[in-house]
């Protein structure tokens, strides 16, 4: 194996770690907005925080309709 040929196989591994790194921060993102916005919701809406998934689904959509 050459050098030129390690140094590309340690240029695409640090991309793929790098890419892995950006996937984890887009996730862990995701999850705290998630959680904010749960969070509003439960205190704009208390009677939503003991229903059921389905049922806070039926019962935005017919908030929003």
């Amino acid at each position: 194996m050459t050098d030129n040929e390690k140094k590309l196989i340690q240029a695409r591994h640090r991309l793929e770690e790098a890419q892995a790194r950006d996937r984890v921060k887009q996730r862990k993102a995701r999850t705290r907005r998630l959680i904010q916005e749960g969070a509003v919701l439960e205190k704009a809406l208390p009677q939503t925080v003991n229903m059921e998934l389905n049922e806070l689904e039926t019962y935005l959509q017919r908030l929003t309709n």
